[in-house]
């Protein structure tokens, strides 16, 4: 007979063990997803931050979620749009996505660069919403507005030296003839992680170019280039390491993308243009991804340290932004019996009109 005593623990110790697992599993499952999720409603209210870069993140998230969280998730689908940018309501403050626009514009200084038709209408029309600005909306929806929402987030966020522009590209090109004026760094998209408040842009051409491609056309001396930047708002390493950037003009609207990030923080995954890509249809789904795109250049936005050489880099102070009268137009209708406003800059003290019947 075999005398050797098998130990069995008892059902009920078996169960608090299976318990336990159970216990620490979820909790593990949990940490991850508190990890992946949107940081963009944590960082919102820290605009007023000291490191620049937790301030372009959190006036870039303010954005984001004032246009109710669009968003296109790491396979490169939209998966949520709600509102446009030329409707009149939609937005969770209730205000006009086309108004809004207009603001990037005006408080970023760039209205008084572009002869656009309807860009002057924009001055009155931003934030003033008793002012049909028809001219305006006409311009918000006929003109990229993706690198005035970057030069307006910069204004807010006090980045020094950062070259405000109406097109991606005069920062971009900053970066690489001037590095030692410029805010950022311009590297190979995948060869840095990226971090808060540095900006992944692409070139959007039909010709793909790449990083080398991009850095010989600005040495070059290419003067312009239709580009995109989205702004990194946020980024985590680990188990199930993401990326968050948010970006204007993005599928008519203040957009976020989700990218994954590999063990060492760096893009993973990353889907870029290449020579002979077949056009997105119903018979290319592969094809089909709206994060697909020619990635040439993460601009690497310098320490604090670095940016302090460059100018101030404390908190800026935002005065508001003076509202034109409401009684004025700029493109003006014939006959309509409404004055026409004062030139941009000039906007003195209006007489408030009596009835027609005031003593």
């Amino acid at each position: 007979m075999d005398m050797r005593i098998t130990r069995r623990s008892a059902p009920g110790v078996e169960v608090m063990r299976l318990q336990r697992w159970w216990t620490g599993a979820c909790l593990l499952a949990f940490a991850g997803s508190a990890m992946a999720a949107d940081q963009c409603p944590s960082l919102q209210g820290r605009q007023a931050d000291p490191e620049v870069a937790t301030r372009i993140a959190a006036v870039a998230c303010a954005e984001h979620l004032r246009w109710r969280r669009p968003f296109i998730d790491p396979a490169g689908r939209l998966a949520s749009s709600v509102v446009a940018e030329g409707e009149s309501r939609g937005l969770d403050d209730g205000g006009a996505p086309w108004r809004r626009v207009a603001t990037y514009w005006r408080d970023a200084g760039l209205l008084g660069r572009t002869v656009a038709a309807g860009a002057s209408d924009c001055v009155h029309a931003a934030g003033n919403a008793s002012y049909p600005g028809l001219g305006c909306r006409g311009f918000v929806i006929d003109s990229p507005w993706s690198a005035a929402f970057v030069s307006w987030v910069m204004q807010r966020a006090g980045v020094p030296g950062f070259s405000h522009s109406g097109g991606h590209f005069e920062y971009v090109r900053a970066a690489r003839l001037a590095p030692d004026d410029s805010p950022y760094q311009f590297l190979e998209p995948l060869s840095s992680p990226p971090a808060a408040g540095d900006l992944l842009c692409y070139v959007r051409t039909g010709r793909v170019h790449g990083h080398e491609g991009l850095a010989r056309a600005i040495d070059g001396g290419a003067t312009g280039l239709a580009m995109h930047c989205d702004i990194v708002v946020a980024a985590n390493a680990g188990g199930d390491a993401k990326a968050w950037l948010v970006g204007g003009n993005v599928q008519q609207a203040v957009t976020m993308r989700m990218f994954n990030l590999n063990a060492t923080g760096r893009f993973w995954g990353l889907q870029r243009r290449s020579e002979g890509d077949p056009e997105c249809s119903p018979d290319a789904l592969s094809a089909c991804d709206f994060n697909r795109q020619d990635w040439a250049v993460l601009l690497k936005l310098k320490s604090q340290e670095q940016l302090a050489r460059l100018g101030p880099v404390q908190p800026p102070v935002l005065l508001p932004s003076a509202t034109p009268p409401a009684g004025c137009c700029v493109q003006c209708v014939l006959g309509s019996g409404v004055p026409r406003c004062p030139p941009t800059g000039s906007l003195p003290p209006q007489p408030v009109p009596l009835p027609s019947d005031a003593d």
